[in-house]
């Protein structure tokens, strides 16, 4: 016989063994599994509507849930007491590049599908613009500590 005709043979033996090995451990001690309610099928009697589309219910546990139509049918999430939408507590132009060009301002900002830019005039700068402008030159020209201290 080859030399690596045996050694299939010899592997697939093994792991025919090792398998077998699994499968008795596996089937000694079953673990035992949370008993997890269904979502439900359609929107039940009881839930509230919280905004179009999602409600909030509590089922046969006492677990509070919402529910959400999508185009795929009914989404459950559950209910944690926090708000359905976070606002961004950040500053929407935070991370903005701001160079000056005569009497307009050229915007750089970095985002999931490259560098955002745009120009826009002084006299028609968004409120969000103003303020990220005169935040950068209030800030002194090397950067703002933080920056200053990673360079060291």
């Amino acid at each position: 016989m080859k030399p690596w005709a045996t050694i299939f043979f010899i592997s697939f033996a093994l792991t025919a063994g090792f398998g077998a090995a699994q499968t008795a451990q596996n089937t000694k001690a079953p673990a035992k599994k949370q008993q997890v309610t269904p979502a439900p099928k359609e929107i039940p009697a009881n839930a509230e509507e919280v905004e179009p589309g999602t409600y909030r219910y509590t089922d046969a546990n006492g677990k509070k849930w919402f529910l959400r139509k999508t185009p795929f049918g009914l989404a459950r999430f559950e209910d944690t007491g926090e708000p359905l939408y976070r606002k961004s507590a950040e500053d929407p132009m935070a991370g903005v590049k701001i160079t000056e060009n005569g009497d307009s301002l050229h915007f750089e900002r970095v985002g999931p599908f490259g560098t955002y830019k745009w120009d826009k005039k002084k006299s028609e700068l968004s409120q969000e613009e103003k303020t990220a402008w005169e935040r950068q030159k209030a800030a002194p020209a090397g950067g703002s500590d933080k920056n200053q201290a990673k360079n060291r």
